[in-house]
């Protein structure tokens, strides 16, 4: 009987730890993760937001973490509408909730430029991720795929 309860404890704690290798809790937490790759701080956490594949997997759904790893380096990020960035205070508005799909508004300013981008994320079993970025002008999967010619 003991066995039996050890099996499925060490079952239950299994699953409860693997929604945390993808996605957030919230979309809240999500943008804030985004943005805190554009901080002051650390080498790895002012880079920006990194194109490799735990990252993608972490931050993206699968349509687009394909995108985000295979689109060559450009000397833009897509994500501060800029080359270079000094992210000031990020503000996060929900918009709309609709199922499991949420649009998400996040305005910040980048080196003296006010910058406002439109999120829409997704809730999975993995929980929260980002199925698109839309700006005034484009959106980030059509950004990327530009960017991989």
């Amino acid at each position: 009987m003991r066995g039996l309860i050890k099996t499925v404890l060490t079952l239950w704690c299994a699953l409860a730890a693997a929604p945390a290798d993808a996605g957030f809790r919230s979309p809240e937490s999500l943008i804030r993760n985004v943005y805190a790759y554009y901080g002051n701080g650390s080498p790895e956490l002012s880079d920006g937001l990194p194109r490799d594949a735990d990252t993608a997997r972490q931050f993206f759904d699968p349509n687009l973490r394909t995108a985000w790893t295979s689109a060559k380096a450009e000397p833009y990020d897509f994500l501060v509408q800029s080359p270079t960035w000094r992210v000031g205070p990020v503000s996060i508005t929900i918009l709309r909730k609709q199922y499991d799909k949420t649009y998400v508004s996040v305005a910040f300013d980048n080196m003296g430029r006010s910058v406002r981008l439109n999120y829409v994320l997704i809730k999975g079993p993995e929980g929260w991720l980002i199925t698109d970025v839309e700006s005034p002008y484009d959106s980030l999967r059509m950004f990327l795929d530009q960017s991989k010619n």
